[in-house]
């Protein structure tokens, strides 16, 4: 298992699910992406889209500046 990294920061909707589904097709089953972002849209988007393509949402945090959502890949 192999954890990925993606900055999708000062991207908007659609771009940061695109980029995150675009990352993922290069991983693995068990691999864990994690995603950054500055779209607040995100937090609803990519766990969206999670749920429709089969792989799981870990957690989401937020700082100051960035939503950060890391996903483990099916």
């Amino acid at each position: 298992m192999s954890e990925h990294t993606l900055d999708a920061r000062r991207l908007l909707c659609p771009m940061p699910v695109i980029r995150t589904q675009n990352k993922v097709n290069d991983c693995q089953p068990g691999d864990t992406l994690t995603v950054t972002c500055t779209d607040p849209g995100v937090k609803n988007d990519i766990p969206a889209w999670c749920r429709i393509n089969g792989h799981q949402v870990i957690d989401i945090t937020e700082n100051e500046d960035d939503i950060i959502i890391k996903i483990e890949v099916q």
